[in-house]
């Protein structure tokens, strides 16, 4: 039986970037990953944009991610605008009142996922154990004892699970999580249109549907709609060109005439808060702790944290002689992740919750709700601060 420092239960972009980050410790790293290591390499184009902040940009900085990106393919983030229905006021934002050149950075999801991979090319200590799924976990004094789908045993003195927001190994260690499934699904798309976006983004709550125009290069956008499955499935049955003639319509002619350029793609709209973060000699990092509703466009920010905090933490400790899975050293990267995560959570959870509901109390709320936050300073002033996270 091989034994390891740290296994990493995923090898996406979260998992790849904590192993990146323990490049220095000292540590034995393993990831064990369900694709094969060709898929690794060249992740397929999935739809998802991520909004990167000020932070997460210095964190895929310091691991030499960031400069492994097409920078033709990154898109500066300028102004955002929070709009309900027909009412006049919007919530905005921009650049140039706070303070900085950019909001955020729209990035594809595939070349973040290719980026990080790349980085930990060569990596001394870390070896990826790929086409492998984990069939069980079994606890152990000093280690712990991952079981694979072949038989294989590997024995690791902390075992960190980065494998989604529906973690399988979460489950095997006994902890739960608190799930919110909005009965909706997400369909994304790229889109042409005759009008300039200006590097602006969208979100607009509609009734019945929510609506987010996310900038991208070469005059597209992508588009994001929220519907209930039958809707999200009636917009999959149409030709291009109805797609576009009804996207259209939904953006209510805003870009002028709009048309896909790229392939469609359907998610489910489902957040996830684990119960614990940690268990005995085991942590959850990533979507594996905090899957977010994309409405804030924060769930990978957060993931990126999340490694960063976790890897400290073990850093740390590893530095000192320590115990790399004691209980102390988990727990202050449970306490740390929970503090950063849990308020915003919520929050998220709390406006989609509203801005879905289609009823009239429920509309006149985010009526007012969206007419305070447009005229109190300090308050867009904090939501401005959690949008762009901007402390270079």
């Amino acid at each position: 039986m091989r034994a390891v420092d740290v296994l990493v239960v995923g090898a996406g972009p979260v998992g790849l970037c904590l192993a990146r980050a323990l490049a220095d410790t000292g540590l034995s790293v393993t990831l064990v990953e369900l694709q094969p290591a060709a898929v690794l390499a060249e992740p397929a184009f999935d739809g998802r944009e991520i909004a990167l902040t000020h932070a997460s940009r210095q964190i895929l900085r310091a691991l030499g991610v960031w400069e492994r990106l097409d920078a033709a393919q990154v898109s500066p983030l300028r102004s955002a605008r929070v709009m309900d229905g027909a009412s006049p006021f919007a919530l905005g934002f921009a650049a140039g009142t706070e303070n900085v050149d950019e909001l955020g950075w729209l990035v594809p999801n595939h070349l973040i996922r290719r980026a990080a991979w790349e980085a930990v090319q060569g990596q001394a200590g870390l070896e990826l154990v790929d086409g492998a799924k984990v069939t069980a976990i079994e606890p152990g004094d000093a280690a712990n004892t991952v079981v694979l789908d072949d038989g294989r045993r590997l024995r690791a003195r902390l075992v960190v699970a980065a494998d989604s927001r529906f973690s399988a190994t979460r489950r095997m260690m006994g902890i739960g999580a608190r799930m919110r499934d909005f009965g909706k699904s997400m369909l994304v798309c790229r889109f042409g249109h005759e009008r300039p976006h200006q590097h602006a983004a969208w979100e607009w709550f509609g009734h019945g549907r929510t609506l987010a125009m996310l900038p991208l290069p070469g005059g597209q956008c992508s588009a994001v709609i929220t519907l209930p499955p039958q809707g999200i499935q009636d917009l999959m049955a149409m030709d291009d060109a109805a797609l576009g003639q009804a996207v259209t319509g939904f953006f209510e002619r805003r870009l002028g005439r709009m048309w896909p350029t790229g392939t469609r793609h359907v998610y489910p709209l489902v957040g996830v808060y684990a119960q614990r973060f940690a268990a005995h000699r085991y942590v959850l990092a990533g979507d594996a702790a905090v899957g977010m509703h994309p409405v804030t466009a924060h769930g990978f920010n957060f993931g990126l944290q999340s490694q960063q905090r976790l890897a400290g933490e073990i850093a740390t400790a590893a530095a000192r002689g320590g115990d790399i899975g004691a209980p102390a050293v988990l727990a202050r990267y449970e306490r740390g992740h929970r503090l950063a995560t849990r308020p915003l959570y919520e929050a998220t959870n709390a406006i989609a919750a509203l801005y879905n509901d289609s009823r009239l109390p429920a509309r006149l709320l985010r009526g007012a709700a969206l007419r305070a936050a447009h005229g109190v300073a300090p308050f867009r002033k904090m939501i401005a601060a959690h949008l762009t996270q901007a402390r270079e």
